[in-house]
């Protein structure tokens, strides 16, 4: 029995700020909704995160090196204490998602890769608890051929061992594999791993990038 011949290109997409609307844009719904101002609950989060040795406030929920709820705890005691303000959560998932919009049109362009022939995943740091709401803003087994999350695998973007895997699972050499995210980070994560790469900003753009790299003119 011959073998399967590997796909020409394996394209994994984000999901926050790639299959939705920009990650600032959520931010500031949530915050209209608590009524908190951006800035102070940032200062916040720079605060909680820092205790855990790093700079990207979702790491600690996301990777996870604590739960969702004592990380939101933490940050309430934070807010009290530093900025007489109170917010108390146990999860951000409700608030986070309700209402969240899907970028159907980005969710068109991966149909059309998978189409052609393309490996599509998703390739995204997520949170545990916010599992089962994303599942619900698109359908996982019918757009994507595979589906690594951080706190799934033990690995984020834009760690190597994430990209190791992804090129892995997806049975391709690095140099076949695209990440389309919207950090410029986990893009030069994944270039640092031999991936070609394509920053989001919006779909149309990110979809002329692809068809670039596909065509071998970029």
């Amino acid at each position: 029995m011959p073998d399967t011949p590997a796909p020409p290109l394996a394209v994994w997409s984000d999901f926050g700020g790639v299959l939705t609307p920009p990650l600032g844009h959520t931010m500031r719904k949530f915050c209209a909704r608590y009524g908190v101002d951006q800035a102070v609950l940032g200062r916040a989060l720079a605060t909680v995160t820092a205790r855990y040795g790093t700079s990207d406030i979702m790491e600690p929920i996301d990777t996870p090196l604590v739960t969702e709820e004592a990380w939101l705890r933490e940050i309430g005691d934070v807010l009290e204490a530093e900025h007489d303000v109170t917010l108390r959560l146990t999860t951000m998932a409700d608030a986070w998602f309700d209402g969240r919009e899907t970028n159907h049109d980005w969710v068109a362009r991966l149909r059309k890769a998978r189409k052609r022939g393309a490996f599509v995943g998703l390739l995204s740091n997520m949170v545990p608890a916010w599992d089962g709401h994303w599942r619900r803003m698109i359908r996982p087994e019918e757009l994507f051929d595979d589906v690594l999350l951080s706190f799934e695998v033990g690995h984020r973007k834009p760690s190597p061992a994430m990209f190791e895997l992804a090129s892995r699972r997806a049975g391709v050499p690095p140099k076949r594999c695209v990440l389309v995210d919207d950090l410029p980070r986990n893009c030069a994560g994944a270039e640092a791993a031999g991936w070609r790469t394509v920053l989001f900003t919006d779909a149309a753009t990110a979809g002329e990038r692809l068809e670039s790299l596909w065509d071998g003119t970029a």
